[in-house]
């Protein structure tokens, strides 16, 4: 495994890479607040694929957006893209987790081509918004951007700390926590400051309804797998699931007890039903 780094029109993106070069291609993408890290419990079931687990824009070694910019959900599309072209690859699988499957899902409904297989760890297309509240979260989304503008970084006196502040808002295994905080640490004097961009955590200004998203779900062609966590967090229930899975062509659902960071907390579950899938 190695640091590699992708340069693209709106930045670097540091990634990590292993496997086999000459193995099926595949582009691992993470949820929101984690990075490349969140793969590396998997990494040993993945030795035959040539994989590479991305940084999105500002998490872990990737730059931040330009100052005066946001993270629009339509912009990460684009960086998968430019990540793909970056490594020179035509197609590839795709591999995301929660914000990471998200963001995969709209790849595959946006440019099929490029897509062959979809794997999915709780996610199908990204958070629905209500319609009825687009106002209001227009101005609480404004009204934060805002308000954080010059705010100092926090100061973390120690990586254990930083280890329980994420669990503090998180709930998973702590050894998992641990590989996605130590990665998105920076040392400073005194400390360490989260290495993220703090305006990942300001609310978005506009948000797709359910019916917009299942409109660009049937758009994609690729077959899906979708592994999800029982009990289903709220913004992506059984209902909700059920739903957005039908809208597909093909499409494989697996549902295992455990919480959201499924790959992470139980990699020799999960890894069998990616395998399975990614080389059928």
């Amino acid at each position: 495994m190695q640091e590699i780094r992708l340069r693209t029109a709106s930045g670097t993106l540091a990634a990590l890479r292993g496997g086999d070069p000459s193995g099926p291609r595949l582009l691992c993408l993470h949820g929101w607040l984690d990075n490349a890290a969140s793969f590396l419990p998997l990494a040993p079931h993945l030795a035959g694929f040539d994989w590479v687990a991305l940084d999105l824009p500002g998490h872990g070694a990737s730059d931040h957006r330009p100052p005066g910019c946001d993270y629009a959900f339509a912009d990460w599309l684009h960086d998968g893209l430019d990540a793909l072209d970056a490594l020179g690859w035509e197609q590839a699988d795709l591999l995301g987790h929660s914000m990471g499957g998200a963001i995969a899902s709209f790849i595959a409904a946006a440019v099929p081509a490029r897509v062959r297989r979809l794997a999915l760890v709780e996610a199908l297309g990204p958070v629905a918004g209500d319609p009825e509240k687009a106002g209001e979260r227009l101005r609480e989304a404004v009204r934060a951007r805002r308000a954080r503008a010059g705010r100092p970084p926090r100061l973390i006196p120690d990586v254990d700390t930083a280890v329980a502040a994420r669990l503090a808002v998180t709930r998973m295994a702590p050894e998992a926590a641990a590989l996605i905080v130590r990665r998105n640490l920076r040392e400073v004097p005194g400390g360490f400051a989260w290495r993220s961009d703090p305006r990942l955590t300001l609310p978005g200004h506009l948000r797709m309804d359910e019916a917009a998203v299942q409109a660009v779900l049937r758009g994609i062609e690729a077959p899906v797998l979708v592994v999800a966590a029982d009990p289903a967090p709220p913004y992506f229930t059984p209902g909700v699931r059920a739903a957005r899975l039908a809208c597909l062509r093909e499409a494989r659902l697996a549902v295992l007890a455990g919480g959201h960071h499924l790959h992470m907390e139980q990699p020799g579950v999960v890894a069998p039903l990616l395998l399975d899938f990614l080389r059928g």
